[in-house]
């Protein structure tokens, strides 16, 4: 399932409006094409601060913008580091 955010849009300078308001963990997940457990590490790495907020993270709700935010952090975070 792909980000409705990255769909082509008849006019490049305007994003068609997202299909969903809110993602579970799950739907998330399968969004991002990642495990739920690579999403909870997602999550865990970039944007909980203590155990508390990882706890609640499983029952929070995600809107696309968050979906987009953590695409460009998992890409960033797989893509090769130069080594010279």
């Amino acid at each position: 399932m792909e980000l409705e955010l990255l769909i082509e849009s008849p006019n490049p300078m305007v994003l068609p409006k997202p299909r969903k308001t809110h993602y579970s963990d799950i739907e998330a997940a399968r969004a991002l094409g990642v495990t739920i457990e690579e999403f909870h590490d997602l999550i865990r790495y970039h944007i909980a601060e203590n155990d508390e907020d990882i706890q609640h993270s499983r029952r929070a709700v995600y809107h696309a913008s968050d979906l987009l935010v953590l695409r460009l952090l998992s890409n960033r975070q797989a893509a090769p580091t130069a080594r010279g």
